[in-house]
Formats: structure tokens, C-alpha cells, sequence
């Protein structure tokens, strides 16, 4: 069945407040095999919840109403749930008289206004919410011919996780059929998105229960899977099956078939190989060894490195000789190969990287503008450079910089 949410709160259009409880729901409705095809945030203004409601009833099963369950004017969850399906409201006793007994019980007056919380839609089930005062309603019902079940739920997390597992959950458990769905993520790099998709979509497209979603960003391709079947043995073999084919199409392309990071996989194999590595950084300024050493159990291959961004510590700590900046520019493939070196042979690593480039936005030349960076990687069978000329801002120049520098020491611990 598919699912819409709809988060409802002024604030949440503000740059300040983000929606972060449909991720919660989302999950929990894909593990009952459920698919959430929208997500709308509305404010609240009484026409447009009305207008969000009924497009929601239009075009999907399920409706979670989050949030605008309080007792404020501008809480009009219940008022425009109703409208949209052409119900009533009623007031239950139980219902205030509860409300009561909790201020009753905290030695709190209770306003007048407090009472709508116990307003209830026509023909909606109660559920409990101890953990507030406004109570999330369930209604299955009827809509232009066809069954909709539609959740209200209140928007603090506290209330709203809590609720939905222990009062939404089993009701659906009942209803929904068994559904399983599998999910795979695979990575790549070094290869654009449209690049990505064109070698790809002649594959994926012939998979038409398999829901293929291609992203870019960070540096990264991700390709994520999803397939609902009514077993889980029988999801994740078709995605598995998907994702085999995806893998031998982009070849060395690929770094993770399994939603790991680059650094995680670098790390993966230096350990499995017992090799260890140092790192010489300008430009970066020290990313490629934040990166690094983000990963848990890092220092079992990491050794650290240096920080070189002036040419007396690049000849201090590196061994770069004064001679070969003056001939070739602090930024070339010859300087970026002796830091690589010289940085291995100074920590006795397996494997040195140096890194230098011009990130911008000053700096630059005709020669060499921003955006031009040489990584170099170095191991005791010799050193190889790479001229690369990155797109971006400053922080992306350094973050494609650290990305090459990971990915060549990829491919060399996979020879």
C-alpha cells in the first residue's frame, strides 16, 4: 500500500525547523512493506491542510497526519481532516475528563482551549498518547469509493515515535499484506552522473519490480536499490540479482556494494594486506587525514602524516628538494610525487600521498588556475601522479582532491 505523510507546522517552512520525524516513519513503514510515495509539509492555515488532506486522499492509502494536534487556535489538524473527508466532530467525555485529572494531577489550572484536544473525528479510534496530552486518532474509512486509513499523530518526537510504534504499528500489522522489502546501496566514483546512468539504464530498466534511484553528490555516485516482495528471501534476491549485474557494469568504478564510505573500504583493504599509510598535505589541509581518521580502528593502518603547506616544510618534512620547487612550482606533479615519497620513506609506510594544488579562490594563473590539483601516491615499486582540474568552490576542489587520493589507493590495493 502506498503512504503519504504530511507534517503539519508554520515552522517547519522556516530555515530553522526541520520535519525529521517522517525519516522515523518512513522506516517503520518500509519494514511493514509499506511504500511512502509523498511527503508534504504544510502550514497552518486551515485551506491549504484541508487541500494537502484531500490531494493525499486522492492519491495514496495510507494518510499520517503529524502534528497540530495541541491546544491552540493554530492547531487545526482535526478541523481540517474532517472538513476534507465531509465528518463531524464530536466531544468525548472520557477524553476531558482525563484531561482534567492530568492538570489535576500537576496542580495546574487547565485553559478552556485545552478542551479541543478532546475533540474527536467521527467514526476514529482513540490512541493513547502518555506521553502528552493530545491523543493521535486512527481512522479507517471510506473515501469516493475506495478504503483509507489515516493516522493522526501528534509532532514533538517524544510523542510522535512512541505512539506510532505502539499504537499504529500493530493496527497495521493486521492490515497490511505481508510485504518484505530489500534494499541495497552502491557506490561509485570518479564517473559522472549522466555518464553513470547511460552505461547503467539499459540494465536496470529491464528490472521493473526493482526501484532504481541514481544520486550525485559528495563526491559520489549512489545507486539505491529497493525491491517489495511478498517474502524478504525473495526481495532481496531480486535486488541482489540487480545489483550483481550494476557491479560488473561499473567495474572499477565501484567501490562499495554494501553503502560503506571510500575511507572505510581504503582502510578494509590496508588492513587485510597489512600495509600502512602517511599522507602530505597542502591544499587539502589536512581532510584526506580527518577523513582517514574518522573511521573507528584507523590507527591499525594509519600513521598520520604532515600538514605542508609552505614550501620550507614541504623540503623539512617531506624531503622535497628546494631545487625541484624552484624548477617546477610548489603545485606540480613533480613536487606532489617527492611529497608522496618522502612521506613514506620518513614514517616507513607501505604507501605515501602527496596532495598539493590550488584550491582558490586566489592563487591562481593562466598556467595554473584554481581547481588544479596533482596527487601523487607512492609505494616501494615507484610512484604514480595524477593531474586533475576540479570544478567548484573551495571546499570542493578539496573534497575531489581527497576523493582521488582515496580512490587511487583503491585500485593500487586491489592490483
Amino acid at each position: 500500500m502506498n503512504c503519504e505523510i504530511i507534517a503539519i507546522g508554520t515552522e517547519l517552512l522556516t530555515p530553522w525547523r526541520q520535519d525529521t520525524n517522517s525519516l522515523f516513519l518512513t522506516e517503520e513503514l518500509n519494514r511493514l512493506g509499506a511504500v511512502v510515495r509523498y511527503k508534504t509539509i504544510v502550514g497552518d492555515r486551515r485551506p491549504d491542510l484541508v487541500r494537502a488532506v484531500r490531494t493525499a486522499l486522492a492519491r495514496t492509502d495510507i494518510v499520517i497526519v503529524m502534528g497540530g494536534l495541541g491546544p491552540t487556535e493554530d492547531d487545526l489538524s482535526r478541523e481540517a481532516v474532517t472538513e476534507a473527508l465531509g465528518l463531524s466532530l464530536r466531544r468525548d467525555g472520557s477524553l476531558v475528563a482525563a484531561l482534567s485529572a492530568r492538570f489535576a494531577a500537576r496542580r495546574t489550572p487547565m485553559t478552556e482551549n485545552n478542551l479541543k484536544q478532546a475533540d474527536v473525528i467521527e467514526g476514529a479510534e482513540v490512541m493513547a498518547n502518555p506521553n502528552g496530552t493530545a491523543p493521535g486518532q486512527w481512522l479507517d474509512t471510506a473515501h469516493e469509493g475506495y478504503r483509507k486509513l489515516v493516522m493522526l499523530i501528534p509532532g514533538p518526537p517524544g510523542e510522535c515515535k512512541p505512539l506510532f510504534q505502539e499504537q499504529c504499528v500493530p493496527r497495521l500489522k493486521q492490515i497490511l499484506p505481508a510485504r518484505h522489502i530489500a534494499r541495497r546501496t552502491l557506490k561509485a566514483t570518479m564517473i559522472g552522473e549522466s555518464a553513470a546512468d547511460a552505461l547503467l539504464a539499459p540494465i536496470y530498466t529491464t528490472y521493473a519490480d526493482v526501484e532504481t534511484t541514481i544520486l550525485a553528490g559528495n563526491c559520489e555516485i549512489q545507486l539505491q536499490l529497493a525491491c517489495a516482495k511478498p517474502s524478504a528471501e525473495a526481495a532481496q534476491e531480486r535486488v541482489d540479482e540487480l545489483a550483481g549485474r550494476l557491479e560488473e557494469a561499473l567495474e572499477e568504478y565501484l567501490f562499495a556494494s554494501h553503502d560503506e564510505t571510500l575511507e572505510q573500504i581504503v582502510l578494509y583493504y590496508l588492513e587485510m594486506k597489512q600495509a600502512t599509510l602517511a599522507v602530505a598535505e597542502s591544499c587539502t589541509g589536512g581532510m584526506l587525514g580527518e577523513r582517514v581518521t574518522s573511521v573507528s580502528g584507523s590507527s591499525r593502518s594509519f600513521l598520520g602524516g604532515a600538514l605542508v603547506y609552505s614550501d620550507a616544510l614541504k623540503t623539512a618534512f617531506c624531503d622535497v628538494p628546494p631545487q625541484l620547487i624552484s624548477a617546477h612550482g610548489a603545485v606540480s606533479a613533480a613536487v606532489a610525487q617527492a611529497m608522496a615519497d618522502g612521506i613514506r620513506r620518513r614514517t616507513s609506510a607501505t604507501y605515501g600521498i602527496g596532495i598539493t594544488g590550488i584550491a582558490g579562490p586566489g592563487g591562481s594563473s593562466d598556467e595554473k588556475p584554481v581547481g588544479l590539483v596533482y596527487v601523487a601516491l607512492s609505494d616501494a615499486q615507484g610512484t604514480e601522479c595524477s593531474e586533475n582540474q576540479f570544478r567548484g568552490d573551495r571546499q570542493k576542489v578539496r573534497q575531489w582532491a581527497t576523493q582521488k587520493a582515496l580512490d587511487m589507493l583503491r585500485r593500487r590495493l586491489m592490483q
